[in-house]
């Protein structure tokens, strides 16, 4: 470290004090002796205070001013990440000093802020877990229950209440699969099989699939226009369809009864735009930007009886992302939504 030590500012002082000592001793003998008069005395001792004081004053403002330059530089190094600094003398230390300490703490409060937005979505994500592990839980913990306390014996409820038991471990299991789907997303370890595909095709086949969940209620699912040649991207065959299986399911699962869910393809020069949409009843503004957060549900109650996760749209989004593609939503109360994501062409 440079400058003045503590060890010589006291040596300093010591010095100072012992100096002014030995001159009013000094005086005073000689005072005494009659060789100089009180006047003398008192200006000499003056003069030494004097001295003494100033240098007393000088070595501790020394003292400090490189005590804050070295806080300074500790701190731009910090900052800055570097282990060396050399200070511009010219400019305000003292100012420059305390925009440090203001923007440190400035940055402390952001990442306070960050962690406390972290812990609330923490807390937000537990309960949402809790909340949708709850339901089959108590769903299996009734039926067990149940048939240990006689309807075991009874053929006609043991099937039954089994049956049902067997479809909330479904629904459990399926809850820990999509949550281990996007967990393996998120840490990079699941990748992708990417090959050339007809998504047409693909939709088609998804389509198929789901036409009969359609016509329970009513709901016509359709092409925009005939597609008579196929389309290829590069893509993973198997997500693709689970983020196409995801869309027209919540479209009929959302949709109003009678009602239509149609698909469109669009050529955007090195990609393809695929769209999915219905004429439900549609999603309000402030609901948009966290569709695709895990558990986030539009109507709780409601989209709850419509089963599923509530991790589906985080996945399609997790999927896409995963292609170094885009997912978006537009959508209007009274008229319906519309779901659309990219695929790069080949």
């Amino acid at each position: 470290m440079t400058g003045r030590s503590p060890f010589r500012v006291a040596i300093l002082t010591a010095l100072s004090v012992a100096l002014s000592i030995t001159v009013l001793l000094v005086g005073t003998l000689l005072l005494f002796r009659e060789e100089i008069d009180l006047v003398q005395v008192l200006v000499f001792g003056a003069l030494v205070f004097l001295s003494s004081w100033l240098i007393i004053y000088k070595s501790l403002q020394r003292f400090i001013y490189d005590k804050i330059k070295l806080i300074f530089r500790n701190m731009h190094s910090l900052k800055v990440g570097r282990s060396a600094f050399r200070l511009d003398m010219s400019k305000d230390v003292l100012g420059d000093v305390n925009k440090e300490v203001v923007d440190w703490a400035e940055d402390r409060m952001a990442e306070i802020e960050d962690l406390r937005e972290k812990e609330n979505f923490r807390k937000e994500f537990v309960g949402n877990l809790a909340h949708e592990l709850k339901t089959p839980i108590f769903s299996i913990q009734g039926y067990i229950l149940t048939l240990l306390e006689g309807a075991l014996e009874d053929p006609n409820f043991n099937r039954k209440f089994l049956m049902k038991a067997a479809k909330s471990v479904d629904r459990m299991t399926m809850l820990v699969e999509d949550l281990d789907t996007i967990t393996q997303f998120e840490s990079g370890s699941l990748k992708l099989d990417k090959e050339k595909i007809d998504i047409v095709e693909l939709t088609k086949e998804v389509i198929e699939q789901r036409e009969e969940e359609a016509k329970q209620k009513n709901i016509d699912i359709r092409f925009n226009k005939p597609y008579d040649k196929p389309i290829y991207v590069g893509a993973d065959s198997f997500r693709v369809s689970q983020v196409l299986i995801n869309l027209i399911t919540n479209s009929i699962n959302y949709g109003k009864i009678g009602g239509k869910t149609t698909v469109r393809f669009f050529d955007m020069d090195e990609r393809i735009l695929i769209e999915v949409e219905d004429n439900g009843p549609g999603i309000d503004k402030e609901h948009i930007p966290r569709l695709f957060e895990r558990f986030y549900r539009v109507d709780k109650s409601r989209s709850r009886h419509q089963g599923g996760t509530g991790l589906g749209l985080a996945i399609c989004k997790h999927i896409i992302e995963g292609h170094e593609q885009s997912m978006n939503v537009r959508s209007e109360v009274g008229k319906g939504s519309v779901f659309s994501f990219t695929l790069a062409k080949t």
